[in-house]
């Protein structure tokens, strides 16, 4: 219930900010994707935002260019000040393990489950990615389907039961060990050193 009421005051907030923009409410709801990670603003609330803004479409469109922006933005932060990642990778290795290389296809599905990091997904396209072209692809291709799942059932999700969102919950995670990547990849140099050890 306290999720619930966090979430409808985190919107309203949202919805006021943007609403009193006018003609240029697109932009800055672009804009507010971009500065949202560093305000830690769950995804799911601005993409129920635009889809009450704008509607279902043109709001799904907006997400998914200002999530695009934002992985863009973790991008050149990434390269410009590789302490800043530092925290993610560290999380990575807690959560996910040092070794561990999510397909596509986990990646797009832990973008669906809300409470997931959002930086911490864009840091697992950067380790799978090489170019910087590639990246932005796969995080273009990610965001679409969270984007449209959260503008288009958003509202509904406010009033389903606390069982029926960990069921969604355990189904997404049985997926993402499903579509799991069969290979490890281990460097040699850590090879050599926990042998040594």
């Amino acid at each position: 219930m306290k999720v619930v009421m966090k979430i409808q005051l985190a919107t309203s907030t949202v919805l006021t900010a943007i609403e009193t923009t006018g003609f240029f409410a697109p932009v800055v709801f672009i804009l507010f994707h971009i500065i949202r990670q560093f305000l830690l603003i769950p995804v799911a609330v601005v993409c129920l935002a635009g889809g009450i803004l704008f509607g279902t479409l043109p709001g799904s469109l907006y997400s998914v260019i200002g999530l695009t922006c934002a992985s863009i933005t973790f991008y050149f932060f990434s390269k410009l000040f590789p302490i800043f990642i530092n925290r993610f990778v560290k999380m990575k290795e807690k959560w996910l393990g040092a070794y561990t290389n999510l397909s596509i296809m986990q990646i797009i599905i832990l973008r669906v489950i809300p409470f997931v990091n959002f930086s911490l997904i864009s840091l697992c396209i950067l380790d799978k990615t090489k170019t910087f072209r590639r990246y932005t692809k796969v995080s273009f291709l990610t965001h679409i389907p969270s984007t449209l799942c959260f503008t288009c059932l958003g509202a509904s999700i406010q009033t389903l039961s606390p069982l029926v969102i960990a069921g969604i919950v355990m189904m997404l995670l049985a997926l993402i060990y499903f579509f799991r990547e069969k290979q490890a990849f281990i460097k040699w140099s850590d090879f050599f050193v926990k042998e040594k050890a």
